[in-house]
């Protein structure tokens, strides 16, 4: 756990949310710490995805609360940052005009902005970019000019719905390379649904695993390893009990 986590930023006290005769999640209490990074693991079709949606507000419960810096939350979240597995970019747009789109929306300084969305690039290994259009960029160049945008406008939230589930694996390690730096350099509250134990363990100082529908949390595990953590770390016998740990959880709840 990493000592910048302070007290509760998120907290959901019996969460459940029901499509008519379908429960989706049932009595879901949790509480993210301040600056913590929380994965959530489960299989398909176990309400992660919707967990999500509600922390930002997008969906409401059917039942339960859910509360950010103590404020019960009943519409959309302004000051977070979400990226899905699908990077959202406008192809008519470059690089930078992408990124900057946020600070568009949200009549931000433009001039502040443009350079950090500059420092944002550098730091994932894309400057010497900002002029290109998306469709000229990979898959990977791509996410990453998606979290430089979801974290232009300093969020002290950020909210990762599978957002490398569609790379090639060498791409993904790097991608958790760039997204832990990203987050060791300003710590927002992270909650990343991922299907994946080994990016669940890199990333995390703690991981939760829901049930199949209706989802419950079925495990809670703190990972305890130093950061920042490299590829090799994947290799520690420490890691590898993590991930024997969660995917003997994720099969004894199928």
């Amino acid at each position: 756990m990493t000592g910048t986590a302070g007290r509760d930023h998120i907290r959901l006290a019996g969460v459940c949310k029901s499509y008519g005769r379908l429960t989706a999640l049932q009595a879901i209490t949790l509480d993210v710490r301040r600056g913590e990074f929380l994965s959530i693991l489960g299989p398909s079709g176990c309400g992660k995805s919707t967990l999500l949606m509600m922390i930002a507000g997008l969906i409401a419960p059917s039942s339960g609360d859910i509360e950010v810096d103590g404020v019960r939350v009943t519409r959309p979240l302004t000051d977070i940052g979400v990226v899905f597995q699908s990077d959202l970019l406008f192809d008519w747009r470059t690089v930078l005009g992408n990124i900057m789109l946020q600070a568009e929306i949200r009549g931000l300084d433009r001039r502040v902005m443009e350079a950090k969305a500059r420092l944002l690039l550098k730091q994932v290994g894309l400057e010497g970019v900002e002029g290109r259009r998306p469709w000229e960029l990979s898959g990977g160049m791509r996410q990453r000019v998606a979290l430089c945008r979801a974290l232009l406008h300093g969020a002290g939230i950020l909210l990762l719905d599978e957002p490398f589930g569609a790379l090639d694996a060498l791409t993904r390690d790097q991608m958790n390379l760039d997204l832990q730096a990203l987050w060791l350099s300003a710590y927002p509250t992270s909650v990343l649904i991922t299907h994946s134990i080994a990016e669940a363990v890199f990333l995390s100082d703690r991981v939760i695993v829901l049930s199949p529908r209706p989802g419950r949390i079925a495990l809670e595990v703190d990972i305890n390893l130093p950061r920042p953590r490299t590829m090799e770390v994947q290799d520690s016998m420490a890691f590898v009990q993590y991930q024997r740990l969660l995917r003997g959880a994720i099969m004894q709840v199928h």
